[in-house]
C-alpha cells in the first residue's frame, strides 16, 4: 500500500515529535526536580507511544515495520493512570502510597505481549490487515505458539475504558477535595491556581473516554483511532501551551533549603517584620476577622494596612505558617471553645463550622482533625466527660 500522509497523518506525527520534546523537558533540567512534572514526563512519552502507533497504521508504514505491530498497547492502561498520578503528586508533592499496585495492569500487560509479538512476521502481517486493511487478502501463517492464551485479547477495549474512566474518577476525587479545602465550588470561576489549571485539564482529558466510545461503536476494529490520535495531539499542545505560558501548573516544588531563599530581595526589615507581627497580635485581640468566611490574605494585610508580600512573609518567617494554616488554626481554635461551652452545645457541628467561617462541613473537618487530632464531636464528647 503506498503511504498515506494527509492531514491527520501531518498532525499526529507533529504530536508524536511534541510529545517527545515535552517528555524529555520534564524528565530533565530543573523541572525534574519536581515529582509531578517527572510523571507529566512519562505521561508526554506513553502518549508517543500510542500515537506514534497510530501514525505507523494510518500512514501505511506499518507495512514496512512489522515487528512493531501492537508495540504500544500496554500504554492503554498508562493513558489515564499516569494522569492521575501527575494530579495527586501536583496536590499532595508525592505520589499515591503503594503507588506500584496501580502499575500491575500495565506490567501484565507487557508480560502478555510476548505471545503475540513472538510470533512470525506473516503473523503480524495478518493482524495489521485484520485492524487496518480487511480488505486486502490475508496470508497463511502457522503460529509458534497462541498469541492469546487466556483469550482476553479481545477485550482491551473494555479494559482501558474502564482504565480511563476509574483514573479520571480519582483524579477528579483529588481536585474535589482541594476545591473544598480552598472552600471554593468545583466549577468557580475563580482563579484558584493550579486547582483550576487541574480541573480544567482533567476535564479536557473527559473528551477522550466519548470519542473513545464513539469511535469504536461507529468504525470497525482500529480504523477510527487516528481521531484518537488527534485528540491525543490537541491534549499534547495544550500543555506545550501551559508550559510556554509559565503555568503554575507546572512549577518545582520548593527544595528543603528554598523556603528561606524565598525572601531573600524583601525589603521588609526586622524591625518593620515585629511592628506587623504586633498588629497582627492586637487585631486578634480586639476582633477575629478569621471568622469572615471569604476572608483572605489580601483582605487581612489591608486591614494592618501592609504588603500581602510583606504578610505573608512574617507568617511564613515568624509564625512558621502559611496564611492557610494560621487561618485555620485560629478558626479551629474558635470552634474549640463553642464546643467546649455547654452555653453552645444545642449547635450542630455544622452550624459550629458556620459560625467559624467555614463553607463546607467536610473542609472544617478536615481542619479540626489536623489540630486537634480529633473529629468535632470526638471534641465534644470527650468535654462532656
Amino acid at each position: 500500500m503506498p503511504l498515506r500522509i494527509d492531514f491527520f497523518a501531518i498532525v499526529i506525527l507533529l504530536g508524536v515529535i511534541q510529545s517527545i520534546l515535552l517528555g524529555g523537558l520534564f524528565l530533565t533540567g530543573q523541572r525534574a526536580k519536581s515529582v509531578a512534572n517527572r510523571m507529566m514526563g512519562w505521561v508526554m512519552l506513553a502518549f508517543c507511544a500510542a500515537i506514534l502507533e497510530v501514525f505507523l497504521c494510518y500512514s501505511n508504514y506499518q507495512f514496512q515495520t512489522l515487528w512493531a505491530d501492537n508495540f504500544a498497547e500496554p500504554t492503554n492502561f498508562l493513558l489515564a493512570l499516569l494522569p492521575f498520578f501527575f494530579v495527586y503528586a501536583r496536590l499532595h508533592g508525592r505520589l499515591p502510597r503503594h503507588y506500584g499496585w496501580h502499575l500491575l495492569p500495565f506490567a501484565f500487560w507487557c508480560l502478555y505481549s510476548f505471545f503475540w509479538q513472538h510470533q512470525p512476521l506473516e503473523y503480524k502481517y495478518n493482524s495489521y490487515l485484520d485492524a487496518w486493511h480487511p480488505e486486502l487478502p490475508f496470508r497463511a501463517v502457522t503460529l509458534w505458539h497462541s498469541e492469546d492464551p487466556l483469550h482476553i485479547r479481545e477485550y482491551v477495549n473494555d479494559f482501558t475504558l474502564v482504565s480511563i474512566l476509574t483514573y479520571l474518577g480519582l483524579s477528579f476525587r483529588e481536585i474535589g477535595r482541594a476545591f473544598r479545602q480552598q472552600q471554593l465550588p468545583f466549577f468557580t470561576l475563580k482563579n484558584a491556581a493550579p486547582f483550576t489549571q487541574l480541573r480544567n485539564l482533567t476535564l479536557l482529558s473527559c473528551l477522550f473516554p466519548m470519542l473513545f466510545i464513539g469511535v469504536k461503536l461507529t468504525f470497525e476494529e482500529d480504523l477510527g483511532d487516528y481521531l484518537l490520535g488527534s485528540l491525543v495531539t490537541f491534549y499534547v499542545y495544550v500543555t506545550s501551551y501551559l508550559v510556554m505560558s509559565h503555568s503554575v501548573l507546572f512549577q518545582v516544588e520548593n527544595l528543603e533549603n528554598e523556603p528561606k531563599k524565598k525572601y531573600e530581595k524583601s525589603s521588609l526589615s526586622e524591625d518593620y517584620g515585629e511592628l506587623i507581627l504586633q498588629k497582627l497580635q492586637q487585631l486578634l485581640e480586639t476582633e477575629k476577622p478569621y471568622l469572615d468566611n471569604d476572608f483572605t490574605l489580601p483582605k487581612l494585610a489591608q486591614r494592618l494596612s501592609v504588603s500581602p508580600h510583606h504578610l505573608s512573609q512574617v507568617l511564613n518567617d515568624r509564625l512558621q505558617q502559611s496564611f492557610f494554616d494560621w487561618l485555620a488554626y485560629h478558626r479551629v481554635e474558635e470552634a474549640k471553645r463553642l464546643l467546649s461551652n455547654p452555653a453552645f452545645a444545642h449547635l450542630k457541628i455544622d452550624e459550629i463550622a458556620e459560625r467559624v467561617g467555614y463553607n463546607s462541613t467536610s473542609a472544617f473537618h478536615t481542619a479540626f482533625k489536623r489540630f486537634a487530632g480529633k473529629t468535632p464531636a470526638q471534641f465534644r464528647n470527650q468535654e462532656k466527660l
